[in-house]
């Protein structure tokens, strides 16, 4: 279903929100619907680098992590044809990250989910540095944390909890396909 030459539909499709909300799932079938190149910050960083997210945290830190994620996002921002792009959770704990997000380039959803939500999908997982310790916590002060963010960064916001990726899917392109 390729989308009218109208806004949102002609600029990026970017998705924000904590980690488990859904942004590469998501990103991966809105971007087959739409005929798009999907494009996840995190894998670009870790292709740019040839280092893990967590190897970056660990050698350099995750001031260094957001800075590389964030210039990421310009350069992703910049590609002509327009695209969907899954940002990390974090990308939004930038100031320079947030005015790239809000600069028009692109329409942003925020894909919102419970912090319990968000650790049943991320159960096992050990490549989330940020998780580490207490998971269910982390994500709790973590998504109370950038709430006020992705709120200020967002043009669409879509609660995911229980929610099929279909379903989101169809919410999104219901808003930027009209």
């Amino acid at each position: 279903m390729p989308l009218s030459d109208g806004a949102p539909s002609s600029r990026h499709l970017v998705l924000v929100g904590m980690m488990g909300s859904g942004k590469s799932t998501v990103g991966t079938r809105l971007a087959e619907r739409t005929h798009r190149q999907f494009a996840d910050t995190d894998d670009l960083v870790e292709t740019a680098t040839k280092m893990t997210v967590r190897q970056i945290f660990a050698e350099h830190g995750e001031e260094e992590f957001r800075r590389l994620e964030a210039l990421i996002l310009a350069h992703a921002l910049r590609v002509a044809e327009p695209g969907v792009i899954g940002c990390g959770g974090g990308m939004v704990t930038r100031a320079e990250a947030r005015a790239l997000l809000k600069n028009g380039q692109g329409y942003v959803v925020w894909l919102r989910a419970r912090p319990v939500t968000l650790a049943d999908r991320l159960q096992g997982v050990t490549d989330r540095p940020l998780l580490d310790g207490d998971p269910v916590g982390n994500l709790g002060r973590l998504a109370g944390e950038r709430a006020g963010w992705y709120q200020e960064v967002a043009d669409l916001v879509v609660d995911v909890d229980e929610r099929d990726v279909e379903g989101v899917v169809e919410q999104i392109l219901a808003v930027v396909a009209a």
